[in-house]
């Protein structure tokens, strides 16, 4: 079975920008490490991609706080993040989860079965979105959280995101 991790929204405005906190800057280097124990080939990376007008969106509206918006210094990948990672496999996604992802590995899952890890920011909207959307494509497959690789936006709304995905049948390690 092949292993696949996906690394959800590891940019700066998540990280130490505009919605940074401590929970996320703590995960960067187990990030990292833990891409290193995947083939580069083996990783997919998810980026947060707003445009200028996002106050205007839907998000914006009930999230009023400007961020990853395409091209500024908050959209960009944590460096060493996108260094390993191949950038076909950097995913821009307008929302919370990504269609693109979800329906790559789905293809992916056809040639051969695969098993999927998640990590990355924010546990309790972004890496549950798409650790639910890959469990819809994919029900029989293993999906999984490193839940030391993942922050959310509160500690508290961090193991609330975990324990919503061990309902749902995504491990929880």
């Amino acid at each position: 079975m092949r292993k696949i991790l996906v690394v959800v929204d590891m940019q700066k405005d998540f990280i130490d920008g505009s919605l940074g906190t401590k929970e996320a800057q703590a995960i960067v280097t187990p990030v990292i490490e833990k891409m290193k124990s995947y083939e580069k080939s083996d990783i997919y990376v998810t980026r947060d991609t707003h445009g200028k007008n996002y106050l205007d969106t839907a998000e914006g509206k009930k999230l009023p706080v400007v961020h990853c918006v395409e091209g500024t210094e908050g959209w960009q990948l944590h460096p060493e993040i996108e260094a390993l990672a191949e950038p076909e496999h950097i995913i821009n996604k307008p929302t919370f989860g990504s269609m693109t992802l979800m329906e790559q590995l789905k293809a992916e899952n056809e040639k051969e079965p695969l098993e999927i890890e998640l990590v990355g920011l924010c546990t309790d909207i972004c890496v549950v979105s798409n650790a639910l959307l890959l469990k819809a494509a994919m029900p029989e497959n293993n999906i999984k959280i490193d839940a030391s690789c993942c922050a959310g936006v509160t500690p508290k709304s961090h193991e609330a995101a975990l324990t919503t995905m061990q309902m749902c049948q995504i491990e929880v390690a």
